[in-house]
This record gives structure tokens, C-alpha cells and sequence, in this order.
């Protein structure tokens, strides 16, 4: 079920910002008389699951979900349609029109996917507000489970002061900024640390099997108990929290590994609050030093008792605007700051590029429209920014000849953009396998 809904939310994502992209396209080329041949949600590799053509455009679904695509006369794109390129130009073709026209039709689709991505953040904020857990009311400091961290001198207890010359407010400052920066701040025992972060920080983080970052310690409170668990059969129920073992009391679910480790095979008694209640169970300890419980969350309630304080910000109409502009900018800002990172070979980001999978594994388990109009938003600006980057198969490749054609006053030979389209495609190809490489990779050696 768990899968049903991830593969059900990502193919909703995705056709959604493919069809308003190619919607980009396709309307300001209807404004300007420009015949559209087809319109494909998906590509329709030898065949097409639907298809109907209405007036002079086919609009259709494919059957390999990679992307889509609108087929405009006279204009040389992925199609490589050359036989209808060595016909005398129509009126109704995309060469025939003059550059100015050209270029808004080409800067549709990525306009549209900009606006998407603020009027999504405009109506979260709306719908929403802002909900973060205040850095300096978080009790017994962070979990270091990565062995990564620990290996640079993280502990499990510290508590993040700065990342980069960026004070730490609120929880989700850390994950904002720790990607581009080169040393972290750390309070312990009352003590203020700077830990410098190597060069390849992010490669290490990418290539290591637990990826896992700076996690605010919770109680462990019971989720799931697994059908094979030899505690199927005991009275828990999701929410419940385990506050002791044996009357040893352990606050955060991080000490329950280390001390169950030294009970495997052993019955124990475990202090369970339920509400305002207070339980107790007997548990059996498996033979690798496990309860078969998989663990939940709930950071209202773990704010309920005194783990951290919640800071919830809602706003007018008003002022989401004001929200959404903030949120945009800045997501923009922070992409574009990953992408130098990626084409800068000593940081090893290149090693987290990932495909399908990679974005696949972004959306949740459980179906929250919250997280998808997120999840949403950030994708409507990554394939925006990668749309425009200048590789001839993509939009950013034909602005940057209609930009050249705008300046000097030449138009590039159709053979000229035959072999450049054939270039660029095979670029994208590369890219495409290499993104999806990494995903293979990773989840054979991870």
C-alpha cells in the first residue's frame, strides 16, 4: 500500500508539471498562429496508450514516463523531423516567425513552471503557515547516527549553533545551509566547538550508507509492530510511548539500540504512557537485540512533553504573498547553489546526482497534501532551472540561439541546428543515464 501511494503521488507530480510546462509552450504558439502538431503527456516511443486529434493537434499519452513534449511545425526538436525542414517555410511554421515570438515561445514552459512554484508557496503559506521547532528550546541536543559525523567529531547530545556563519533559529535552518557550508558550530557540556566539514563533505555523504544528518532526539514512541515480531501479540497501540527497560529509563529512542543489545533472547519489562497513563508490558528481545516495533512520530506531542518547543506562524492572504515571494526566491537561490556545487568536481556533489528513483523516494509513505504541494513546488523549480541550461535539446539551448540570432542578426543554418539538436540530445541522454546510474549504484552498494 505503501509503495501504491509514493508511485501514485510522483506520477501525479509529474504529469502535472510536465503538461502546465508543455502548456507554456503550446498556448503562446496558438496566440501567434503556430501550428502544433502534437501535444504528449509522456513519450509515445512506437506507440500511444490514448490519442485524439482535435483540430490540427494530436493529443495524446505515451507510455515511457521520462517527460513529454509538444511537436511544433517548422521548429527542430527531439523529433529531428528533417524531411518537413527541407520544405520551402509556411507561415504557420515556428521558423517563419520572427525572433521575438520565437523566444516567448520557447521561455513558456519554464515561465510557467516559476509561476507554478510561487503561486504553490503563496497558498501554503495561506493554507499552512509555518511550523518549525525552535533550536534553543530542543532538550538534550541532537542524535549523530551517521558514522560519517561521528568520524569528524559529532556526538550524539550536541547541540548545532551555526552552520557556516548562519546562526541556527529554527530546526530546519541546519538542512537549509549545511550543503554549502564549510564548518559547523556545536555546543558541549556548555562549550562552544567549530567542527571544519572536508571539501568532499557532501561526496562522503552521498557514497555512505546511512545519510542521515542532524536529528533532533525523540522518545521512541511505538509505530508499528512488525508481523513477525514477537510482540504481535502484547497490548501496544500507535502512539504509545516506551519511557523504561527494566526500570532503567531511557528518554530517547537512540539509547534503546546500545542497551537492548545487552538483553537479546531476554523477556523485559517495559513502562509504556499511553495519554496521561502509565503501563507496563512485558517484551520479548530478540535474538539480534530487537523489539520488532517500528518506531512513529508525532512533534506535537513530543512538544506536549517537554522535548522541544513548536514555533507556529500563520498568515492573511496578505502577507503570504510576501511568505511565498521569500520561500520562491529562495529555493531558487539555494538550487542554483547546488548546481555549482555538482559541476565543481572537489565537492564530490556529482555523487549525489540522482534519477527517478532519487525523486521517487522524496515523496512520503502516508498521502499529505501538504508534502506533495511541497514536494511539487521544488520540482516545478528544478525543472525549470535545468530546462534552461544551454543544451541544445532543451528550452535553454534554442534561447540561446534565438539569443544569438536577436544580437548579431544572423540566423543559425537549419543543418547547423540539425547537428546541435543531435548533440545536445545525446548530452541529455548521458545525463540521463548517469542520474539514473547513481540511483543503481546506490541502492546495490548502500
Amino acid at each position: 500500500m505503501e509503495f501504491v501511494i509514493k508511485i501514485s503521488q510522483f506520477l501525479l507530480s509529474l504529469s502535472l508539471l510536465i503538461v502546465l510546462h508543455e502548456l507554456g509552450h503550446f498556448i503562446p504558439a496558438k496566440l501567434f498562429k503556430t501550428r502544433v502538431e502534437k501535444f504528449y503527456l509522456f513519450f509515445d516511443v512506437k506507440f500511444s496508450l490514448f490519442k485524439k486529434k482535435i483540430g490540427e493537434t494530436v493529443y495524446g499519452i505515451g507510455w515511457l514516463p521520462l517527460g513529454g513534449y509538444v511537436k511544433i511545425s517548422g521548429m527542430i526538436d527531439e523529433s529531428m523531423d528533417t524531411e518537413q525542414m527541407a520544405k520551402e517555410p509556411q507561415p504557420w511554421e515556428f521558423r517563419s516567425k520572427p525572433t521575438w515570438q520565437r523566444l516567448i515561445i520557447m521561455l513558456g514552459g519554464v515561465t510557467v513552471n516559476f509561476v507554478l512554484a510561487f503561486i504553490i508557496y503563496i497558498f501554503m503559506a495561506f493554507a499552512y503557515g509555518d511550523e518549525d521547532i525552535s533550536a534553543s528550546s530542543i532538550k538534550n541536543g541532537y542524535w549523530i547516527d551517521n558514522p560519517l559525523l561521528v568520524d569528524l567529531g559529532f556526538k550524539t547530545g550536541d547541540n548545532i549553533v551555526a552552520v557556516g556563519d548562519t546562526k541556527i533559529v529554527n530546526e530546519s535552518d541546519i538542512k537549509a545551509n549545511i550543503l554549502e557550508a564549510k564548518k559547523v558550530t556545536i555546543e558541549r557540556d556548555g562549550v562552544e566547538k567549530t567542527i571544519h566539514l572536508p571539501q568532499d563533505f557532501l561526496g562522503q555523504l552521498s557514497t555512505s550508507k546511512n545519510r542521515s544528518l542532524f536529528e533532533v532526539r525523540i522518545p521512541f514512541m511505538v509505530g508499528e509492530v512488525s508481523d513477525s515480531s514477537k510482540n504481535k501479540s502484547v497490548d501496544l497501540k500507535e502512539r504509545d510511548i516506551i519511557t523504561s527497560i527494566n526500570n532503567t529509563e531511557l528518554k530517547h529512542f537512540d539509547e534503546f539500540s546500545a542497551y537492548l543489545s545487552t538483553l537479546k533472547g531476554q523477556t523485559v519489562t517495559a513502562t509504556v504512557l499511553r495519554g496521561d497513563q502509565i503501563l507496563s508490558r512485558e517484551l520479548q528481545v530478540d535474538k539480534n537485540g530487537k523489539l520488532g516495533i517500528y518506531p512513529a512520530t508525532d512533534p506535537r506531542r513530543f512538544s506536549e512533553l517537554g522535548y522541544f518547543d513548536i514555533v507556529k506562524k500563520e498568515y492573511s492572504l496578505g502577507e503570504s504573498f510576501g511568505v511565498g515571494y521569500d520561500k520562491f526566491t529562495g529555493q531558487i537561490s539555494s538550487y542554483f547553489g547546488q548546481l555549482k556545487l555538482i559541476f565543481s568536481p572537489s565537492t564530490g556533489a556529482y555523487k549525489g546526482v540522482g534519477g527517478f528513483k532519487a525523486i521517487f523516494d522524496i515523496f512520503p509513505n502516508t498521502w499529505s497534501w501538504q508534502a506533495f504541494w511541497s514536494i511539487t513546488a521544488f520540482l516545478s523549480i528544478m525543472l525549470a532551472v535545468l530546462n534552461l541550461l544551454p543544451i541544445p535539446a532543451l528550452d535553454g539551448g534554442h534561447v540561446m540561439f534565438l539569443l544569438y540570432e536577436m544580437i548579431s542578426g544572423r540566423k543559425p543554418g537549419d543543418k547547423f541546428m540539425e547537428y546541435a539538436q543531435m548533440v545536445g540530445f545525446f548530452i541529455l541522454i548521458a545525463l540521463v543515464l548517469f542520474a539514473n546510474g547513481n540511483d543503481i549504484f546506490k541502492a546495490i552498494f548502500n
